[in-house]
């Protein structure tokens, strides 16, 4: 792995997939080499579009149980582990630094990790060996999520990887009627993205219901796009570099997945 010239940790935002990602031909591949580009982290801390909870939960820092919220798949991703260290310095840190702010915090130890964190760690850091945290969603507002990530940001400095994991597109019940290829509103959400985090224009994309062409229909219920506004406050220092490190689509919905740092 590369190692920071600045010391301070990149932040990003992923499309997380569902537990099928494993056996895609070419996306494990691409988180993978994502990781072993980056610097290596201290620690992970995680804001799974699959944890909403107020206020902000931190959940396990000894034992990670795994919670597979998910229903109707095949027994063998019921059997999938990933025993990564917890983080209990790392959950003092953000309790710390979120109280400091006013961010009211809670803690709910027996909470594992949900297959939005697991499931790309498992392909990006499949030793396990880096300490995880992950904590919730307290709330869908984007302002609320930016300035939560602008109070985790000194934590990017300390070696932690703050990781938004969510989904670029979000809408499984209008996939059922989509045809061969990305559906249009897909695809222009995605586009538009693209073209907005270019220009490092924050203010439309924490209005993206609006700002967006089929922003609503992209995000029906905006969750999957929440964890990015964590990650653009986290790196609010460093919209400049920018950078898509995966694109393209998973099933019709947009996989981009960025880098900031």
């Amino acid at each position: 792995m590369a190692t920071p010239t600045d010391g301070r940790m990149p932040a990003l935002y992923l499309s997380h997939g569902a537990p099928p990602l494993a056996d895609d031909p070419v996306w494990p591949g691409e988180l993978a080499a994502w990781a072993s580009a980056l610097p290596h982290p201290k620690a992970i801390l995680v804001v799974s579009a699959h944890w909403e909870e107020a206020p902000l939960a931190i959940g396990a820092t000894t034992t990670l149980p795994l919670v597979y919220d998910f229903w109707g798949f095949p027994e063998h991703y019921y059997q999938v582990t990933y025993e990564a260290p917890g983080a209990p310095a790392l959950a003092e840190d953000v309790r710390k630094l979120l109280r400091a702010a006013g961010h009211p915090v809670q803690d709910v130890p027996d909470r594992g990790l949900d297959h939005g964190a697991y499931v790309p760690l498992v392909e990006m850091f499949p030793a396990a060996d880096v300490p995880v945290l992950q904590v919730s969603l307290p709330t869908l507002e984007p302002g609320a999520l930016f300035e939560i990530g602008r109070r985790l940001a000194p934590l990017r400095d300390e070696g932690v990887l703050i990781v938004g994991s969510g989904f670029f597109t979000h809408n499984l019940a209008a996939l059922r009627h989509a045809g061969d290829g990305p559906p249009s509103w897909s695809a222009e959400f995605d586009d538009w993205g693209q073209r907005a985090l270019d220009a490092q224009d924050v203010d439309a994309l924490l209005d993206f219901e609006h700002a967006a062409p089929a922003g609503r229909l992209a995000h029906p219920r905006t969750e999957h796009f929440a964890p990015l506004f964590v990650t653009l406050g986290a790196a609010e220092s460093d919209l400049g570099s920018q950078r898509s490190i995966i694109d393209g689509f998973w099933m019709g919905l947009a996989k981009r997945s960025i880098q900031l740092g």
